[in-house]
């Protein structure tokens, strides 16, 4: 996918949203750190503009709620989570660039829950890869990316490398080292 791809399925998913939500009423986006921020505030922005009112956007951090702490050498702990909003009664589009396994929105879930007890929560992804562990599914999904085990989604996006792209590998590569 190139930036215009990024930016139609974008425009797509949230079209979709307001068409399943009747519009924007109680809805709130909160992107999973780290790249499923900058695509929720594209995600945010687009509904704006379609009802001509501000979506509420935050980011919810994982890292307390991952299943793997236990088998990492040097366990994580930070939490950079910021919705400076109420959750309680309103529609959660819970957002992150690529789904596979399930996991780590799981967690997001779980990290979302525990800022109060939204109406409902809704996923939208820009890329399902599928490989799912877990029975989650997304609501709402960019493109389809059918891929084996052995294959890494790179996604890129400007906020963060300064480019839009979805890039299919064959194995994972290390990720660029920003200045």
């Amino acid at each position: 996918m190139d930036a215009e791809d990024i930016r139609r399925a974008i425009t797509r998913i949230a079209h979709e949203i307001l068409e399943r939500n009747k519009g924007a009423r109680d809805l709130v986006v909160i992107g999973i750190q780290r790249r499923g921020v900058p695509v929720a505030r594209r995600l945010a922005l687009a509904l704006s503009q379609i009802e001509g009112t501000g979506i509420p956007c935050g980011s919810v951090d994982i890292t307390p709620y991952r299943d793997d702490l236990d088998e990492r050498p040097n366990p994580l702990h930070r939490n950079q989570t910021d919705v400076p909003f109420q959750i309680t009664g309103k529609r959660v589009v819970l957002v992150d660039e690529v789904i596979q396994t399930g996991r780590t929105v799981r967690a997001a879930m779980e990290a979302v829950m525990q800022l109060g007890r939204p109406a409902n929560i809704q996923l939208a992804t820009l890329i399902d890869r599928g490989h799912r562990e877990l029975p989650i599914r997304p609501d709402y999904v960019g493109k389809n990316l059918p891929t084996s085990r052995t294959e890494f989604v790179l996604v890129e996006l400007s906020e963060l490398e300064g480019r839009d792209r979805v890039v299919l590998r064959k194995h994972r590569e290390p990720a660029p080292q920003l200045p």
